[in-house]
């Protein structure tokens, strides 16, 4: 039988490398949030401007700004999903 000192102490173990890989997978996500729109839609924008977006005729800096960064946005949005949604199973905290 396992002593419940031990328990406790694999569990509070077990919490903080979820909590610290939920804090993992937020980082990498708002990093890339911020590129694409601070990065891509602001302060690269004059420099992707000079390329076009294949099909429309817009300057890509533009359509980062825009559209693109909205894009990303809803994408990390499922990105974050799925991950979580591994990383609940990992540490068997899923939901029913």
């Amino acid at each position: 039988m396992q002593d419940p000192a031990e328990s406790h102490a694999s569990d509070s173990q077990r919490r903080r490398a979820y909590f610290r890989a939920n804090l993992k997978v937020i980082a990498v996500l708002l990093l890339i949030w911020a590129f694409v729109s601070f990065g891509c839609g602001i302060l690269l924008a004059p420099w992707l401007n000079q390329f076009y977006l294949p099909g429309t005729g817009y300057k890509l800096g533009f359509w980062f700004a825009q559209q693109g960064s909205i894009y990303v946005f809803v994408l990390l949005i499922f990105a974050y999903v799925l991950i979580m949604n591994r990383l609940d199973r990992r540490y068997g905290v899923e939901e029913d």
